[in-house]
């Protein structure tokens, strides 16, 4: 993954906002930085079924946030996420 910001407050930050765009359906911004395009592509290539997706990604962020509270310096790719929950 690309180098994400260094302070891992704004890094939730950025994520939590990229989250809830996907989540109100419509991103309302045309600039990214290259690990939330990282994230877009490997969202898009899980091919979730539109009607578990806003409980995936809800769960997906859930996820990332305990993670990052305990240290993690990058949040994990959905891929990862669901791998695990199998």
């Amino acid at each position: 993954m690309a180098a994400p910001p260094t302070n891992t407050e704004d890094l939730l930050n950025q994520f939590n906002r990229l989250i809830r765009e996907l989540l109100r359906g419509r991103i309302s911004r045309n600039t990214f930085q290259p690990w939330e395009v990282e994230l877009l592509l490997d969202i898009e290539n899980c091919n979730i079924r539109e009607t578990a997706r806003d409980n995936v990604l809800q769960r997906y962020q859930k996820a990332v946030q305990r993670q990052m509270q305990k240290g993690a310096t990058t949040p994990m790719k959905l891929s990862e996420f669901l791998s695990k929950m199998r």
